[in-house]
């Protein structure tokens, strides 16, 4: 039994996230369904994170188990051959020891969310992006968002549906920029709770319309309580950016 690691880029617009789920197509089924395809064997695919429908990845690091006497070099050509037509590309493969996982070895994820801040529709980006009419004040979201960096209990920013055993996680990074008409929100941590990030970003595009003052995230985070939210980003303009690993894999 081989592992193969891969890294996987993916538009989410067409899935109802990337783990497989029983009312409509995912990215972890395309993944399998190819490998199948390639291997005549029945695999299942690990991830290092896990995405909602809408969701896009640059480099999720993923790896399944199979018989195979394929190089990682024609294994990706074969994925990607069966891959096609979803919005998914094996970017990288490569052989690892069998105690590498793409979740559990996992000890760092980032993510980027991307605000187009602009009063025109948008055409190129449509469903990779939010669209956020109102000029941003994106030094003030910046200030804002320093007051979640480190441990704290995220309960708050926390889906109801999220099935962490703990509320408390330790946030590393949570940086705000503005690069032109769009404003990047930069999130790393070892792990996220359900909806962590998109909650985040809400509140910080308050503070950047003026809606909320600065403090109000801080406050928000210490009341412990879901209804202190005061806006849940939309999906689609979310990317899961990296996973780190202690050694490379």
């Amino acid at each position: 039994m081989t592992r193969f690691a891969l890294t996987l880029e993916f538009d989410g617009t067409p899935f109802q996230g990337l783990q497989r789920q029983k009312h409509g197509p995912s990215v972890q089924q395309s993944v399998e369904d190819a490998a199948k395809a390639a291997t005549g064997k029945t695999v299942t695919l690990f991830s290092a994170g896990r995405t909602d429908a809408g969701v896009h990845a640059l480099a999720m690091r993923s790896h399944f188990d199979v018989e195979s006497d394929l190089t990682p070099y024609r294994m990706m050509g074969a994925l990607n051959a069966h891959l096609r037509p979803d919005p998914v590309a094996v970017t990288h493969c490569e052989i690892v020891p069998d105690d590498w996982h793409a979740r559990f070895s996992c000890i760092g994820r980032s993510y980027v969310y991307r605000i187009a801040n602009r009063r025109a529709p948008l055409t190129l980006e449509r469903n990779r992006a939010w669209r956020v009419a109102q000029v941003l004040d994106h030094e003030a979201m910046h200030r804002a968002a320093q007051s979640l960096v480190g441990q704290h209990d995220f309960t708050t920013f926390r889906s109801a549906q999220c099935q962490s055993q703990s509320p408390v996680k330790s946030l590393d990074r949570l940086d705000v920029e503005r690069q032109g008409d769009h404003v990047l929100i930069h999130a790393a941590a070892r792990s996220f709770l359900h909806h962590q990030v998109r909650s985040m970003v809400g509140c910080l595009a308050l503070v950047g319309m003026g809606r909320w003052q600065e403090q109000r995230v801080g406050e928000a985070l210490a009341a412990r309580d879901r209804q202190e939210l005061g806006l849940n980003a939309p999906p689609h303009g979310l990317y899961f950016v990296a996973a780190e690993y202690a050694a490379s894999a």
